[in-house]
């Protein structure tokens, strides 16, 4: 069993290698090896690796630079996508595929389904909704996990921004507006090795469970809420270093960034428990395991 990783360097991508390595053999590729913004290049990789599966954890993620890059992004996680589909059914390999609650225009009242009408209202969104529609297109087997506020211990997240600016800064202005579920890239990575047993288990003896899932930790929180546990985490770890005394909370409205964001971002993931068998933990509990690891190698002077 070859798995073929993209975006290895990534926070995601990172995770992956560690959490498939039971499966099968890990080819992980990073941007010089595999370059998604040349979508022309794409079949000639992925025929000289000749994976099994295909997990893409490559994308363009700059929200707010895709506001005036929407074509690059557009190429990235929708061209591109498309082609990697295209190859993965060449193979005969199951193609994995991560999107985003930014294909949601935020204003439910219930979390977000897999059936609810999608709208994005961002460059980003649009461009993630592409590489979605792009799969259907092409067919074969795939799987689209739909995710959320990722976060980790390495590459530019939440929690590390956050983190860093406690060591520097006495006051932080966080949205207290919009609702989601802060999701560790490490439980993606997990999650993603579970479903992948079962559906490789599963390949050849029944219909392929080719689809969208949302994929996400339970429970919800604001960035606000985040924040301040992030700030708390840190002030109780190494207290004489944390420079904020104070999490003022903001509006989005004031927060003023150049992309909208979702301003609710729950996603119900009934459909990837029921179907793969899991029990996703509680967003709380995986970001105390993950913020304990983060801050273990912060220097304490």
């Amino acid at each position: 069993m070859r798995i073929l990783v993209t975006g290895k360097n990534g926070q995601l991508g990172g995770e992956l290698q560690y959490a498939l390595m039971p499966i099968g053999e890990v080819v992980a590729l990073d941007r010089s090896a595999l370059d998604l913004s040349r979508p022309e290049t794409v079949r000639a990789v992925i025929d000289s690796v000749r994976p099994d599966v295909i997990v893409n954890a490559a994308a363009y993620t700059a929200v707010d630079r895709a506001e005036t890059e929407e074509a690059l992004a557009t190429t990235i996680n929708g061209e591109a996508v498309g082609e990697l589909a295209e190859a993965a059914r060449r193979q005969r390999a199951l193609l994995v595929h991560y999107s985003t609650d930014y294909v949601f225009d935020g204003t439910a009242q219930s979390p977000y389904t897999e059936r609810s009408p999608t709208n994005p209202t961002s460059a980003y969104g649009r461009s993630k909704l592409a590489g979605e529609r792009a799969l259907e297109q092409v067919g074969g087997d795939w799987l689209v996990f739909r995710t959320a506020w990722v976060y980790g211990t390495r590459g530019r997240n939440f929690m590390r921004t956050i983190a860093k600016a406690a060591l520097e800064r006495e006051t932080l202005r966080v949205v207290a507006d919009q609702h989601g579920t802060p999701t560790a890239a490490r439980t993606i990575a997990d999650e993603t090795a579970h479903a992948l047993k079962h559906v490789l288990a599963q390949r050849g003896t029944s219909e392929p469970a080719s689809g969208i899932y949302h994929l996400t930790s339970n429970g919800r929180t604001t960035w606000h809420a985040f924040a301040q546990q992030i700030v708390d985490s840190l002030r109780a770890s190494h207290g004489d270093r944390v420079a904020t005394r104070s999490v003022d909370a903001i509006t989005t409205a004031e927060f003023n960034a150049p992309a909208p964001r979702p301003h609710f971002s729950v996603l119900d993931c009934r459909r990837f428990d029921d179907t793969f068998g899991v029990v996703r933990p509680e967003w709380d509990h995986v970001f105390r395991i993950i913020m304990s690891d983060y801050l273990r190698y912060l220097p304490r002077e």
